[in-house]
Order: structure tokens, then C-alpha cells, then sequence
């Protein structure tokens, strides 16, 4: 069934991709964002004012009363650390998402997807995972200010569903967002293992990135959950227990690891949601 969609962050990375996406899976997509182009479905919003939010999810623009949204996609944030100052990326990043949470809850919007990080996961592993593959099973160990505001969005995310039990907030866990474009840069990594040894070699194509939003979106579920989503292989054409060797060497291994297999685990996005990679940088060779 088609949804009526607020997407915010519409001009970024990641969601120039989840627009087309969502669009060509037939669905009404509205691009909420600072920066964008007047017409064909972009709406400037700042997200950081709850008056701005709250209007444009009520669909109050253009001079008149719109269809409301059925459903949010908010990706929009300073996307990473050391862009703007600490405090900046606090409050910019935190507010937004508190606005963004607190105006689904007011206009009765049930379902909200928004990007959550692999950083939450401890990146860039200075200090080590407790275990390989990595999962979504041990508590969040931000190292960033950027980090330390995606794990206190899970919490909020919780806890506002616990208030509101119908409501539904899933939080993915977006490894590092490619596009084909990028490819040409990934057999560089090769030359030392500890190039990539910040995220665990992991990363996620945009276009499967908008695959795991568009599962979410179409989830039944209620509540909170949270989702690890990466591409289905690492960045290396190393074999994984050569990296794991390198730089791994006293974390503990749960199961085989396979040869070029994600360390980033998505068996819980592959069996809850049907999320499932379709793209490979070793197919842009």
C-alpha cells in the first residue's frame, strides 16, 4: 500500500538514494531538508525549530493544509564527527531528532525510521569489540560526541515507545554509506589492514542502504528496535582471518567468519525485516 512519506535529510548521501527508492516502490516521497531545490517534492525545514517540524509533518505549506505523512524517514543530522564543533553537533543532531520523535507522537504518525550509526557500536575500536561478528546484542559504546548522540536517540526511541506502545521507531545501524562512484577507491584498503580496522572493513551501499529503510517502513512491528545494516562483504579482498589476525587477534570468534563476509553482523536484519544486500563493490571492478 503506498505511504505518504516525510523523508528529512532528502539532499544527503544517503537520501538522494532512499528518495528514488522509496519513489519507485510507488510511494509519495517528500524531501525535508536546509538545502534543496523549490518543487518536485522538497520542503525547506529546519529541523532544529519544533514550529517548522511540526507544520510541515502536518502538512501546513505552500499556503494551505496537505495531506499529512503516514510515515517518517529522518535521516537528516550533521552526518559524522568533526564536521562542526562538539557542542554544535550535540545540539543540532539531539534537538532535531527530539523534534522530529515529538511531532510523530503529537500528529499521530505510527511509523519512524530514522539512521542511527555503526558508531554506537564503539568505532573506531581503539578499544577492541567484545566479540566478531559484531552484533547488536552488547550496549552501546559511543566514542563521539556524534556517537554519544546516536546512542542517547536509541534510548530516547525506547523510552517514547514504552510511553507509546502503538508507536513503532526502528534505528539503523547504517555502516559506512558508499556509492558506486566510490568503488574506485576500495583496492586501496588492501595495502595495510589497519586502513579500514576503524569500522571493522564494513560498509553499506546506498542503494541497500534504501532497501533496509524501505523493509523498515513496511515492517509491521510496533516499539523500539535497532538494526545493524552493512553491505554483505568488507571492503578487503584480504581474507577475513588475515585481518582478524592483524589487528583482532585476541577477540573472540562466535562462528566462521567466512572469507570476505560482513563482520558487521545483519543476521537479525536478514531475518526480522528480509533485508538482504543486492550490491557489491566487487561487481563496480
Amino acid at each position: 500500500m503506498a505511504m505518504r512519506i516525510a523523508l528529512t535529510g532528502g539532499t544527503g548521501k544517503l537520501g538522494r538514494t532512499a528518495v528514488r527508492v522509496l519513489r519507485e516502490a510507488g510511494h509519495d516521497v517528500t524531501s525535508f531538508d536546509v538545502v534543496g531545490t523549490r518543487g518536485n517534492g522538497f520542503l525547506q525545514v529546519d529541523l532544529t525549530d519544533y514550529g517548522h517540524v511540526v507544520d510541515a509533518l502536518a502538512g501546513v505549506h505552500e499556503g494551505a493544509r496537505q495531506p499529512g505523512y503516514d510515515a517518517i524517514v529522518h535521516l537528516g543530522a550533521i552526518p559524522a564527527p568533526g564536521i562542526r564543533s562538539d557542542v554544535a553537533t550535540f545540539e543540532n543532531n539531539m534537538l532535531s531528532t527530539y523534534h522530529v520523535f515529538q511531532a510523530a507522537r503529537t500528529l499521530g504518525i505510527r511509523n519512524v525510521v530514522y539512521a542511527s550509526s555503526e558508531t554506537v557500536l564503539g568505532l573506531p575500536f581503539d578499544e577492541d569489540p567484545p566479540y566478531l561478528p559484531i552484533d547488536e546484542e552488547y550496549p552501546g559504546r559511543p566514542e563521539s560526541t556524534y556517537s554519544l548522540v546516536k546512542h542517547l536517540e536509541e534510548t530516547m526511541a525506547r523510552q517514547l515507545t514504552r510511553w507509546d506502545p502503538g508507536l513503532k521507531i526502528i534505528a539503523l545501524r547504517f555502516s559506512n554509506v558508499m556509492d558506486p562512484d566510490d568503488y574506485a577507491a576500495f583496492p586501496g584498503y588492501d595495502a595495510d589492514p589497519r586502513n579500514r580496522r576503524w569500522n571493522a572493513w564494513g560498509y553499506i551501499d546506498a542503494r541497500d542502504g534504501a532497501q533496509a529503510i524501505l523493509k523498515a517502513l513496511e515492517s509491521e512491528a510496533t516499539g523500539f528496535d535497532v538494526f545493524i545494516i552493512a553491505a554483505a562483504d568488507t571492503v578487503s579482498d584480504r581474507p577475513n582471518t588475515q585481518l582478524v589476525a592483524a589487528e583482532f587477534p585476541d577477540v573472540p570468534v562466535r562462528r566462521e567468519l567466512g572469507e570476505h563476509d560482513t563482520l558487521l553482523s545483519i543476521d537479525k536484519a536478514r531475518r526480522l525485516l528480509g533485508y538482504e544486500p543486492r550490491h557489491s563493490w566487487r561487481d563496480h571492478r
